[in-house]
């Protein structure tokens, strides 16, 4: 099991992480951090990969925006929903949110598009970038790097109990993500209550004419 899970992943692994980097945020680089420290994979090459996944992900989007702006927010409802909040913090923080955007929960992909549909210059945002993206690259391939190198401090052959510390590091991952999901879902509570009140106040003045 173990000898056609290592082959798999040096043949796929590799494109596999770029795919994910290019459409998505860090779990996946998280768990390839610590397959290269169990040498299924080597961290120079994952921090490589993700680099140009995440690099020419944001780049693509920013150009999609820049090129296709006004259809993709007909098209698309939660751009369009999105569209005033990201425009307030782009004019909030300016160039700081073109450096942050992969960093932002539920604004990854829609913040590049939205900056691309304004008039922010396509050679900084490629710049701020590259920046971004290597930072990114680094710190969290090093994070499941280092959970492996933690795991090992207390498991003496951390092989034997791989799949148990995948499971383990996949539950932390899917943790941190619905704690951030329950954290927004708060936050909007306020105003769908608000919501809820206008539409109730309409409903009843219509009842009354």
């Amino acid at each position: 099991m173990h000898h056609l899970f290592g082959e798999y992943l040096q043949q796929h692994g590799y494109w596999v992480l770029f795919l994910w980097t290019f459409l998505e945020g860090e779990a996946g680089l998280i768990l390839a951090g610590f397959l290269a420290f169990q040498g299924y994979l080597q961290l120079p090459g994952v921090i490589v990969t993700a680099l140009g996944g995440a690099f020419l992900g944001d780049q693509f989007y920013f150009y999609l925006g820049r090129w296709k702006g006004p259809w993709l927010l007909k098209m698309f409802t939660l751009i369009a929903r999105k569209f005033r909040k990201a425009l307030r913090l782009i004019e909030k923080y300016g160039t700081f949110v073109a450096f942050v955007s992969r960093y932002t929960y539920g604004f990854r992909i829609i913040l590049p598009i939205i900056l691309g549909m304004t008039t922010f210059p396509a050679v900084r945002f490629l710049f701020l970038n590259l920046a971004s993206a290597f930072i990114w690259a680094v710190a969290f391939s090093l994070a499941g790097y280092f959970f492996g190198k933690s795991a090992s401090l207390f498991v003496d052959d951390v092989s034997r109990y791989e799949m148990h510390l995948l499971g383990i590091l996949a539950a932390l991952i899917f943790g941190m993500w619905l704690f951030h999901f329950v954290h927004a879902w708060f936050r909007r509570k306020p105003a769908r209550t608000r919501l809820k009140r206008m539409r109730e106040g309409r409903r009843t003045t219509r009842d009354e004419q």
